[in-house]
């Protein structure tokens, strides 16, 4: 008897541990399904930009990283995979877009997906670009507050697809997470930290990806880049001395004059256009790779431009310019200054830093006037007379 229960047990644990394997295996089995499904097979190719990565999966999603934070793009007809932790889910078909970062909505105009858009945090008569201004006259997009108050309630009747922000929206984290609770993925674009003016512009790719028009994106883009090339060539030849020299400024209402900074992607349009950005950083005491602008006093514009070729004022805050008096108006010493005693002075149109696209036409303003080629009216600068 004591034979016959040692046997038994023996092999209830010999069964016991046959089901463990088989259940271990089964879950090794299961992880290796996903392992393989998730397992990364390309990338998205990318020219300029470096805010932004898209890596494709064997089962078909694309893994979207801007910055820390990771999305996953699942297709339409799909379920979503198990494994998304970390990161947040946009399913395709991707509509009834809340686009509160204005920089984009050229881009998705540039692709013919205007019509995604139905919601936005910029008003009527803060538009310049005809085809926005329309769309909301017309109501088939509509102004739902500031972006950061925006009309909840709005979002959820329209079906909000996907919230696309600024990174203004990091100074309001709470409308971000209450956007979040909605149920709506929330991205945070940074094509403003794109140092090349280019790269700026090939965020397009990313939002042709999340749209399904991957191809017409792609198409658009070597369009508005293909004089580019030719241009960065010529202006690759041309040595330092040779170089006419340049100042990007507004003057602001407190009296500073305001400028952008070094490494920000003006100045590299200028570069790369074949002049050189008269403002270094090492007279700024600011890093060589800063973006954005900065003020500086007017004492200290006038040492640093006094000689500079031309002068090109940027109209985005205060306004375009039609002649010099009204530049010198604004503060008198400028009109001491080389390029406005030899008239070389420009204006930017206030469409230029809302249409996205237009980096590469900019790039080729550029490069006419300091070729002294710009006899033609340009696209986004004009002469003040």
């Amino acid at each position: 008897m004591l034979t016959a229960a040692l046997f038994l047990m023996t092999a209830a644990c010999a069964e016991s541990k046959s089901d463990e394997t088989q259940a271990s295996s089964s879950v090794i089995s299961a992880e290796n399904t996903a392992e393989n499904g998730s397992e990364i097979v390309g990338s998205m190719e990318l020219q300029y930009a470096e805010q932004f990565s898209a890596d494709y999966r064997r089962d078909g999603c694309c893994v979207i990283t801007i910055d820390s934070e990771r999305f996953l793009l699942v297709p339409e007809g799909m379920e979503t995979p198990a494994d998304t932790a970390g990161m947040t889910v946009i399913r395709q078909p991707v509509g009834e877009i809340y686009l509160a970062a204005s920089s984009a909505m050229d881009l998705f105009d540039g692709i013919g997906a205007l019509d995604r858009v139905t919601m936005t945090s910029t008003d009527l008569k803060s538009w310049s670009l005809p085809n926005i201004r329309a769309a909301l006259e017309n109501g088939s997009i509509t102004y739902i507050g500031k972006y950061s108050a925006p009309d909840y309630e709005a979002l959820t009747e329209n079906g909000c697809g996907l919230a696309i922000e600024s990174t203004m929206i990091y100074h309001s984290p709470e409308t971000r997470e209450k956007i979040e609770q909605l149920g709506i993925p929330v991205l945070v674009e940074r094509s403003s930290y794109e140092s090349h003016p280019l790269g700026r512009m090939e965020w397009l790719k990313l939002y042709g990806l999340i749209l399904g028009k991957s191809d017409e994106s792609e198409q658009y883009f070597r369009e508005k880049t293909a004089a580019f090339d030719e241009i960065a060539e010529k202006s690759g030849e041309t040595s330092g001395k040779q170089r006419k020299t340049a100042a990007f400024f507004y003057v602001s209402s407190n009296g500073y004059i305001n400028i952008r900074k070094p490494g920000d992607y003006v100045p590299k349009m200028i570069e790369l256009a074949g002049g050189e950005y008269v403002f270094k950083a090492k007279d700024l005491d600011t890093d060589d790779n800063a973006l954005s602008t900065m003020n500086i006093q007017t004492e200290k514009f006038y040492e640093l431009a006094m000689n500079a070729d031309v002068l090109i004022y940027n109209s985005t805050i205060e306004g375009e310019l039609t002649d010099i008096s009204q530049l010198t108006e604004k503060c008198g010493i400028l009109a001491d200054l080389k390029a406005v005693k030899e008239g070389n002075v420009w204006c930017t149109g206030q469409n230029m830093f809302q249409q996205t696209t237009g980096a590469a036409d900019m790039i080729a303003d550029l490069n006419k006037i300091f070729s002294g080629t710009a006899e033609n009216e340009l696209t986004y600068l004009h002469r003040l007379e």
